[in-house]
C-alpha cells in the first residue's frame, strides 16, 4: 500500500494544455475515483502516474518518493486497461504470470501467486483457456489477476468496465470493490460514469477541463456540490436547474423563477440577485390541491417498477421528477409540485459557484 501525491501537475500536447496544475493527495489504502467527461484529462493524469506519459510540470510521489524520472516498470504500480490487453497466444495462467516471468521470479513463486489470484477472482476453472475462449467479464478478471500477482503498491484502473454490457458492469463494480476491501491496496480508478464513481469510491475527484472541480466523498458531492458543473454531473437523473432571482425577506428566502416561488433554506446572496436554482428529481414531492404548490403538467410517464420517473412542464420548461412507487398519472394531467427547501441549491450564474 502507498500514499500517492500529485503536486501542481501540468501537461500539454503541443500548444494545447490538458492538465492545469492539479494537486491531489490519495491516502494509503484509499479507493480514489477520478471522474469527468471525455477529454477532461483524467486518463492523462493516470497515465502520468503509471509512467506511460511524460509529466509536463509538477511532481508525482509514491510513498514520498518522487517518480517523475522513474521508469514505469520500477514504480511498483499495476494498471488494468479498458481493452484488457491480454496476449491472445497465451493461456490465462501464462497471461497472469507473464510479468513475474519477466522479473525472473522462480516457477514456485509464479505458481503460488497465480493460484492465489485465480482463487480470489474465481478463475481457477479457466487457467488453461485462451482469452478468445472467455467472456468479456472473464477477460477483465484475468486482466485484474495479472495486476494482483505483481503485488503492487498502487492499482490503476483506466475505464475497465466500458466494454461490458450493463448487467455485467454492475456485477464487476461489486467485484472490484470487494477486491479492494480484501487487498486494501491504494487504488486510483478513472471513469466517465458517475454511477460507477458514486458506488465504488471512498473519495471522488471531479475533473473538468484539466482541473479538479471538487474533491470529497460521494455523498458530500451529491448533497453539497461546489458548483454547477458538479451539481449537473453527479446524480442520475441529472439535477433540474432553473434561472431566477433570489428573494429575501428577513430570515426567509426563496427563488422567483418561471413565475413561481421556489423554496430554499436561508442562503447567502442579496435580495434580487440573479441565481440558478437547483433541485434533484427525487427531492420534488407532490402537494395537495390548494396547498400553494407549483402548478405543473405531466408530459411523460416512465414507470420503472420500484419508482416512477416523470417529465413535467412548468411554464414551457421541462423538469424531471422521480417518485417512489407507482404514480397513477398520465400525460396531460395537472399536478402541484412541492420542492424540498432543505435539498435546494442556489448558484451564482456568472461563476457557477454555490452561494
Amino acid at each position: 500500500m502507498a500514499l500517492v501525491s500529485f503536486s501542481q501537475i501540468e501537461k500539454s500536447f503541443g500548444a494545447t494544455k490538458v492538465v492545469h496544475g492539479i494537486s491531489l493527495d490519495i491516502a494509503d489504502g484509499e479507493f480514489m475515483v477520478l471522474v469527468g467527461p471525455s477529454g477532461c484529462g483524467k486518463s492523462t493524469l493516470l497515465r502520468m502516474l503509471a509512467g506511460l506519459e511524460e509529466i509536463g510540470g509538477g511532481t508525482i510521489a509514491i510513498d514520498g518518493r518522487v517518480v517523475n524520472d522513474v521508469d514505469s516498470k520500477d514504480r511498483n504500480v499495476a494498471m488494468v486497461f479498458q481493452s484488457y490487453a491480454l496476449y491472445p497466444h497465451m493461456t490465462v495462467r501464462e497471461n497472469m504470470g507473464f510479468s513475474l516471468r519477466l522479473r525472473k521470479e522462480s516457477n514456485r513463486v509464479i505458481e503460488e501467486r497465480v493460484s492465489q489470484a485465480a482463487r480470489i477472482l474465481n478463475l481457477e476453472p479457466y487457467l488453461d483457456r485462451y482469452p478468445r475462449e472467455l467472456s468479456g467479464g472473464q477477460r477483465q478478471r484475468v486482466a485484474m489477476g495479472r495486476a494482483i500477482v505483481r503485488d503492487p503498491k498502487v492499482f490503476l484502473f483506466d475505464e475497465p468496465l466500458s466494454n461490458l454490457d450493463a448487467k455485467l458492469r454492475v456485477a464487476m463494480r461489486a467485484e472490484i470493490k470487494a477486491l479492494h476491501q480484501r487487498l486494501k491496496t491504494t487504488t486510483v480508478y478513472v471513469t466517465h460514469d458517475q454511477v460507477e464513481a458514486m458506488t465504488m469510491a471512498d473519495r471522488i475527484a471531479v475533473v473538468n477541463d484539466g482541473r479538479v472541480e471538487q474533491l470529497g466523498t460521494p455523498l458530500e458531492l451529491y448533497d453539497r456540490p461546489a458548483n454547477l458543473f458538479v451539481a449537473q454531473f453527479i446524480g442520475s437523473p441529472a439535477m433540474n436547474i432553473l434561472e431566477g432571482a433570489l428573494a429575501k425577506s428577513g430570515d426567509s428566502s426563496c427563488v422567483k423563477a418561471l413565475g413561481q416561488r421556489w423554496p430554499v433554506e436561508s442562503s447567502g446572496g442579496t435580495d434580487g440577485q440573479p441565481v440558478k436554482y437547483g433541485i434533484r428529481p427525487e427531492h420534488i414531492g407532490f402537494a395537495g390541491r390548494g396547498s400553494g404548490g407549483i402548478a405543473a403538467e405531466v408530459v411523460v410517464v416512465e414507470p420503472m417498477g420500484a419508482q416512477t420517473e416523470l417529465v413535467v412542464r412548468v411554464a414551457d420548461v421541462s423538469l424531471t421528477v422521480v417518485t417512489h412507487g407507482r404514480a397513477n398519472l398520465r400525460p396531460g394531467d395537472g399536478l402541484s409540485l412541492s420542492p424540498e427547501a432543505g435539498h435546494a441549491h442556489v448558484f451564482d450564474p456568472a461563476t457557477g459557484r454555490r452561494i
